[in-house]
């Protein structure tokens, strides 16, 4: 009781509007998920993973779309420097307080350097996935295979009709 005249007071100081129990239960309105970004620059496969070929090497993580599907991303395992990636096939994972999930490549090559910055701070995939949450840099054994992932406006195209069937 004492509690709840201090909410009520505070609520009044403050001149907030206390919501009905109605109201906490049905928003008057609330956002899509398709409120992720895409980024000029970069090509998107149907797994959800990014590359973005940056002279001889391409870098490559997973999409904000992946992430917010995720939640928040508690652990990264990734693959070890000078290994190889093959195309459509996993090379890691990430866990999340909601799931766990392969990471595959977009592209095949050789692995040239791996984002160590994600073993202590696995959260950088949620706050930055096209910047500090990349995943691996990777020289293409064949730069053709970029020609065959999506675009931004494809890529968002695809993610509303995914979102849509589900």
């Amino acid at each position: 009781m004492a509690l709840r005249f201090w909410a009520s007071s505070t609520a009044n100081a403050l001149r907030v509007s206390c919501a009905s129990r109605a109201q906490l239960i049905m928003p008057a309105f609330s956002f899509p998920r398709s409120l992720s970004f895409v980024l000029d620059g970069f090509k998107y496969a149907t797994s959800h993973e990014w590359v973005k070929h940056d002279g001889p090497v391409a870098i490559i993580g997973i999409t904000d779309h992946a992430q917010d599907y995720l939640g928040e991303v508690v652990f990264v395992d990734l693959p070890e420097t000078r290994g190889s990636v093959t195309k459509e096939t996993s090379f890691g994972a990430v866990e999340s307080v909601k799931a766990s999930s392969d990471v595959n490549s977009p592209i095949s090559g050789e692995i040239v350097e791996v984002n160590t910055k994600l073993t202590e701070s696995p959260g950088l995939i949620n706050s930055s996935p096209y910047e500090d949450g990349w995943m691996i840099k990777v020289k293409p054994s064949d730069p053709a295979e970029l020609k065959t992932l999506m675009g931004p406006s494809e890529y968002t195209k695809f993610c509303e009709e995914e979102d849509a069937a589900h």
